[in-house]
């Protein structure tokens, strides 16, 4: 790999094509990043599949890792871009490296939890195993490189098993580099137990560098006030439109699939990049999703784009319903909502059963194109 394939060059390339700005709070991350990505290519030298353990088995030696880094900071401060800048060109194979957003990785770790405590009780597992300390080594078998987007934790069962899950990790080897809006000592503050978590805190400021992202500018919030919130009439212009906004709101970010658990069932989400949801009408509001599902969009994503919302009636009433149900959600979270539709807002659904309780609706949506509410943080 060259010089030119690494974070550095990739960040001021694109500051010369006129895709981003020269920020100083950016180039110093990107400088860290650079420095770490130059630490990984000898150290990934020892590393296999197997981490540390194994070398140690066949009498190998090992050196220290390098240590990570934890970027903090406001939203729209481009954390997830440098990211994927990092991610993309780290010094280390692909089957070794692991991008991820954490609640989706806290959502497969409690999933693997259950199920190594399910075949505990059934005996095909001893039960003085440490669900953890398996699940660290199954980690390391998949990657030693994680790199987290949107590091937080709010949850009680999520607090009370990181400390010993990541410090498994550690010992294995594994090197991380995480983006949260939270410096790693405000994480669970007020927390229930939080006394308990708090020796997670200081194994992951020892094992990571932690800097903050600091710009007066949330390059988000100026993009998203340069873009029409709602694109109608539909045609292939507007679809283009509507994908050429999800582009620069993430900044080109590389796109994923994303797969929430709501309330143990799985909810796709084909197409995330950068805290943005891309997804259409038909698959959200044409399938049997209900308040739950939308709750739980609206609390992992700031930003919700939708693709193709028709003209709706009577004869759409339940698809008619779900939207309203959709909004009402990304409302209260004040989810930033970009859309192509058939029409505007006021001549979506003006006609027959449900034309009069939609008014609400419109109301919304209307208000959700505004620069206050554009401007208002998430709630997730």
């Amino acid at each position: 790999m060259s010089a030119a394939d690494q974070p550095l060059e990739s960040y001021q390339a694109m500051i010369a094509a006129g895709d981003i700005r020269a920020d100083a709070g950016q180039a110093e991350a990107v400088n860290q990043l650079q420095a770490l990505n130059g630490t990984l290519a000898d150290y990934a030298g020892q590393m296999g599949k197997t981490g540390w353990a194994q070398r140690l088995k066949i009498g190998g030696g090992r050196k220290n890792p390098p240590k990570g880094l934890y970027m903090w900071g406001g939203v729209g401060r481009g954390k997830s871009m440098l990211m994927d800048l990092f991610f993309e060109h780290a010094w280390v194979d692909d089957a070794s490296k692991k991008h991820v957003h954490f609640h989706v990785f806290m959502q497969e770790v409690h999933r693997r939890v259950h199920a190594f405590r399910e075949a505990q009780k059934a005996g095909k597992v001893g039960e003085s195993k440490d669900p953890l300390i398996a699940l660290s080594k199954v980690i390391v078998d998949q990657a030693w490189l994680l790199c987290f987007d949107e590091f937080h934790v709010t949850d009680i069962a999520d607090a009370m098993i990181l400390g010993r899950l990541f410090e498994s990790l550690f010992e294995q080897g594994v090197v991380v580099v995480a983006t949260s809006n939270r410096h790693p000592k405000d994480l669970y503050r007020d927390g229930l137990q939080r006394d308990r978590f708090m020796p997670f805190i200081d194994v992951f400021v020892d094992k990571m560098a932690v800097m903050e992202l600091d710009s007066d500018t949330d390059y988000r919030l100026d993009r998203l006030r340069d873009m029409d919130a709602f694109l109608s009439p539909l045609g292939p212009e507007t679809e283009a439109k509507l994908e050429a906004d999800f582009t620069a709101l993430t900044r080109g970010g590389r796109a994923r699939s994303v797969t929430l658990d709501v309330n143990g069932r799985a909810l796709d989400v084909p197409k995330v990049a950068d805290g943005v949801a891309f997804t259409t009408f038909a698959e959200l509001c044409e399938q049997p999703l209900g308040p739950g599902d939308f709750l739980e969009i609206a609390g992992q994503f700031h930003t919700l784009m939708m693709s193709g919302i028709p003209k709706l009636g009577p004869d759409k009433r339940n698809e008619a319903k779900r939207f309203v149900t959709l909004i009402d959600a990304l409302y209260e979270a004040k989810v930033k909502f970009i859309c192509s539709a058939a029409t505007p807002p006021t001549e979506l659904y003006t006609e027959g059963d449900g034309a009069f309780e939609f008014e609400r609706t419109v109301s919304r949506l209307m208000e959700m194109q505004s620069p206050e509410y554009i401007a208002l943080p998430h709630q997730g």
